[in-house]
C-alpha cells in the first residue's frame, strides 16, 4: 500500500536558522497521525512542506506516491510551475490556527468559493455540497452568517468544512484549536474526531493530548527539528522512552 504521506531527510532553513533537520516519516491511508513537541520544533513547518507552502532544501516528500512541489529527472530535482503546485494542492486540505475566512462572505459563500473557482463547479453543485458540510460541522443555521458574527469555534469549523468542500484526500491541521477558548474546543475536535471515523488521513499539530490519545493511531514527539520518538499514541504517552519526551510531558499532561 502506497503510504499518503512519506518524508524522506526532510530538511528545511529559513536563512541561518535549521529548523527541519532529517525528517523520516510515513503516514498511512485513513491514518490520523498527531505531531507534539514544543513551540519552535519545526511541526507546524513540516505541515506546510507537505502542500508546498515551504519549499524544502533537502530530501523528498511525497503525497499518495507523488513526488510534491518537485519533478525528478535522474538525480535532478525541477520544481514544478505554480500551476502545477496548485493542481497538487487541490488534493490537500489545510486548517490553519488562524482561520484565514474571507471576511466579506457568509460561511457558505466562504465553503463555496475554492471549488467554483479552482475546480470550475458549477454554482448550484457547490453550493449544495456547501449546505451539506455546514451540516455535517453543525452550523447549517449559520450559513448566512459572516465571519465577525461567529464565535471563534464556528470560524474554525467554517474553515474545515471549506477544506474539506474539495474533497481532499488529505487533511492538515495546524493547531487547529489552540487560538480558541478553552470550552469552543471540544466542537472542533468532535468534528475532527467524526473525519477520523469517515476515514479522512489526517495529520494534526496539536497540543491537544486528549485528542491524540483518543483519535491518534500514531504519533511523533517532535523537538529541535528532529524525531525524537514515534509509536502509538498511548504508548508514547503513558510510557515515553526518551529523557527528552517525558521533560516535555511532564510539563502538558
Amino acid at each position: 500500500m502506497t503510504a499518503m504521506v512519506k518524508a524522506e531527510g526532510v530538511h528545511k532553513s529559513f536563512g541561518a536558522a535549521h529548523i527541519l533537520k532529517g525528517i523520516d516519516l510515513e503516514v498511512a491511508p485513513r491514518e490520523v497521525f498527531c505531531l507534539i513537541g514544543p513551540s519552535g520544533s519545526g511541526k507546524s513547518t513540516f505541515l506546510r512542506c507537505i502542500n508546498h507552502l515551504e519549499q524544502i532544501n533537502a530530501g523528498r516528500l511525497y503525497v499518495d506516491g507523488d513526488l510534491v512541489g518537485y519533478r525528478q529527472k535522474g538525480d535532478r530535482l525541477f520544481e514544478l510551475k505554480d500551476s502545477e503546485v496548485a493542481l497538487q494542492r487541490r488534493d490537500i486540505g489545510m486548517v490553519f490556527q488562524r482561520f484565514n475566512l474571507f471576511p466579506h462572505m457568509t460561511a457558505l459563500e466562504n465553503v463555496m468559493e475554492a471549488p467554483i473557482q479552482v475546480k470550475g463547479e458549477a454554482r448550484a453543485v457547490a453550493r449544495a455540497r456547501a449546505e451539506q458540510l455546514l451540516d455535517r460541522v453543525g452550523l447549517s443555521d449559520k450559513a448566512r452568517n459572516y465571519p465577525s458574527q461567529l464565535s471563534g469555534g464556528q470560524q474554525q469549523r467554517v474553515a474545515i468544512a471549506r477544506a474539506l468542500a474539495m474533497e481532499p484526500k488529505l487533511m492538515l491541521f495546524d493547531e487547529p484549536t489552540s487560538a480558541l477558548d478553552p470550552e469552543l474546543v471540544g466542537d472542533v475536535l468532535d468534528v475532527m474526531r467524526g473525519l477520523a471515523e469517515d476515514g479522512m488521513t489526517m495529520i494534526v499539530v496539536t497540543h491537544e493530548m486528549g485528542f491524540a490519545r483518543e483519535v491518534g493511531d500514531a504519533l511523533v514527539f517532535m523537538d529541535d527539528g528532529v524525531v525524537v520518538e514515534s509509536g502509538h499514541p498511548r504508548d508514547v504517552l503513558t510510557n515515553p522512552q526518551h529523557d527528552r519526551t517525558k521533560s516535555f510531558l511532564s510539563k502538558v499532561l
